[in-house]
């Protein structure tokens, strides 16, 4: 999920990279059947928007709270946004049930 920052599409699909690396390998340790499982099945990825930093907060809580893998990526800002911003948030992989408990209500980037 990608916030109202001013970003352009480069940046935006970068600051995503980094969102599914984070979450990939935070759960190749902690649940490598999962990511084995996501592997084999597509690696599905879909790109949403949120509206600002703390809608992006609030929906990490939440996912969180369902025991989702959740990472937010803070930018260092060395190019269009401020160093600290909170550019995007990673869930998942898991399955979609879950994840749309979560992200169900935003809208595709």
């Amino acid at each position: 999920m990608q916030t109202d920052l001013k970003m352009t599409p480069g940046k935006i699909s970068a600051q995503c990279g980094h969102a599914t690396l984070a979450c990939y390998k935070a759960l190749v340790k902690k649940n490598p059947k999962l990511v084995e499982h996501w592997e084999r099945i597509g690696q599905a990825k879909i790109a949403l928007k949120a509206n600002s930093e703390d809608q992006l907060l609030e929906l990490e809580a939440i996912a969180k709270s369902l025991n989702l893998c959740a990472r937010s990526i803070e930018d260092m800002g060395l190019t269009q946004v401020a160093h600290g911003s909170r550019t995007v948030l990673g869930i998942g992989p898991a399955p979609v049930e879950l994840i749309n408990q979560v992200t169900g209500q935003l809208r595709l980037l």
